[in-house]
């Protein structure tokens, strides 16, 4: 069952018993997809463990942490169609590869396609997983499954082709709700987001993480995003249903000043999205305002 359509690219930081897990279920799929890892300046012994153990995996180490833009780094080496991501904590069930890139085959006009997600050690589904299946995103009829307006990378397969013409992530969002600025940018190119409920990727989530600093960057890039791409009256409810709703410490303020220092490149860079794409974002926030699988917690 050999499927050379895809490669699968991970980053990685101080993780290195959870990406060895993940390096070996991956090395156990039938598909044998190509894999590179990029080890964001790791001090733990990642890099030569993983050149232990998976000599086959190609290794990147550009020297200094680089967050989600290390996903960029290996997709400049990718040369397959389609590109799935993982964290160094989850991993592709069998055949979910082959059958993302047989969807991306089958559906030109789709862009990404995002997986079912099970929560490890007892195998239940992230709560997050209930809002894609009901995405409220208006589909057009032949979309294969419900369309989303963002992905999560952790569990989505992208043409790589579409990722690179997108720009990949952002460089100053680095790590944390990286993903919407570049959904956006993809449909705004065209492609459609879709989720597919037979296709699977099991996480087990490390407790190697800073979830306070996580939530501080997601606060932040979930502003930068909406001030980047979202037209001023949407903008402005966003911001401020964020600043009635964030846990009101250290880490929520810290994150609006930061992204508020941040208004000169902000409105520099500032490129309002196409109707029609700010209309799916629209149909959203009554879910996103009610999710408490997406609320800002740690």
């Amino acid at each position: 069952m050999t499927d050379l359509r895809t490669t699968v690219v991970v980053i990685t930081h101080n993780r290195c018993p959870e990406l060895l897990r993940t390096l070996d279920r991956l090395a156990e799929l039938p598909e044998k997809p190509p894999v590179i890892v990029t080890d964001n300046d790791s001090t733990d012994g990642t890099a030569s463990a993983v050149a232990r153990h998976h000599p086959d995996v190609r290794l990147l180490r550009p020297g200094r942490n680089l967050g989600a833009v290390g996903r960029n780094l290996a997709v400049r080496q990718v040369d397959t169609p389609y590109v799935a991501f993982c964290d160094d904590d989850s991993w592709w069930a069998p055949g979910s590869l082959s059958g993302a890139a047989d969807l991306l085959d089958r559906y030109p006009a789709v862009g990404s396609v995002t997986a079912r997600i099970l929560v490890e050690p007892d195998g239940t589904e992230d709560p997050i997983v209930k809002e894609l299946r009901d995405s409220p995103v208006p589909r057009p009829d032949w979309l294969p499954g419900p369309a989303l307006g963002s992905f999560l990378a952790a569990a989505t397969v992208l043409r790589t082709d579409a990722f690179r013409a997108a720009g990949g992530f952002h460089p100053r969002l680095w790590l944390g709700g990286e993903e919407e600025l570049l959904a956006a940018d993809l449909a705004a190119n065209g492609w459609w987001l879709t989720y597919a409920d037979d296709l699977t990727i099991h996480h087990h989530p490390s407790a190697v993480r800073d979830s306070t600093l996580r939530r501080a960057h997601g606060i932040r890039n979930t502003l930068w995003f909406t001030w980047l791409r979202r037209p001023a009256g949407p903008a402005l409810r966003r911001t401020l249903h964020l600043a009635r709703t964030v846990p009101r410490d250290t880490a929520s303020l810290r994150a609006f000043a930061e992204a508020t220092a941040a208004l000169p490149w902000v409105l520099r860079e500032r490129r309002v999205l196409p109707p029609e794409v700010e209309a799916r974002l629209r149909s959203l926030e009554p879910a996103q305002r009610d999710s408490t699988a997406r609320s800002y917690t740690g």
